[in-house]
């Protein structure tokens, strides 16, 4: 009996000692040195593509916050009698926040973009009875995804799934608010 009860004991500080050794060994593995990352984004808070830059500006234990800013060109088809094709800027802003061990890490987040876009519609007081109408459209979207990143920095990877709520403030749009459920975003880039 009583040495069932030195082994026990004996277990119970070895077993004490590995967990009191991880804890302490844990939190500098998970400290991000590299806290910039640098992307290319396709989908996702950008409607098309973007470049994107970050900066995790806090992190205790797993969790890591991280916000983001980008740009992008948007192509848009043209009608051959009303107007020409023409490029849309789209100005990308995101709050991440990350959890996980090391490289792997679940990510959620939320995103904002603006675009600027045109709508033309039939009016007769204007030249060629045709008024170009420019605004802001605006699109709030969620994130819940996986991201690859190394604390010490290198490869940056991560793919998400993004549903979009869309605010067009044109004259002209039949829907001002629309609910786009099946949004999908990949990023690949350099953390530094």
């Amino acid at each position: 009996m009583s040495l069932l009860k030195y082994s026990i004991i004996i277990l119970g500080v070895f077993i004490q000692s590995k967990v009191f050794a991880q804890s302490e060994e844990e939190p500098q593995n998970e400290i991000f040195t590299a806290k910039n990352v640098v992307y290319a984004e396709f989908a996702g808070n950008s409607g098309g593509y973007a470049l994107n830059y970050g900066r995790t500006l806090y992190q205790k234990d797993r969790l890591k916050l991280q916000v983001s800013a980008g740009f992008s060109m948007l192509y848009r088809k043209g009608s051959e009698r009303i107007f020409n094709q023409y490029w849309v800027p789209v100005i990308p802003l995101e709050l991440s926040a990350f959890i996980g061990r090391f490289d792997h890490h679940l990510e959620l987040g939320a995103g904002f973009f603006a675009l600027r876009n045109r709508t033309y519609s039939f009016d007769e007081t204007f030249p060629n009875n045709v008024r170009e109408q420019i605004h802001w459209d605006q699109n709030i979207l969620a994130r819940l995804g996986y991201r690859y990143q190394k604390p010490e920095g290198g490869f940056f990877f991560r793919i998400s799934y993004t549903p979009t709520v869309a605010f067009s403030n044109s004259d002209a749009a039949e829907n001002q608010v629309s609910f786009v459920p099946f949004g999908m975003g990949v990023s690949l880039g350099l953390s530094f």
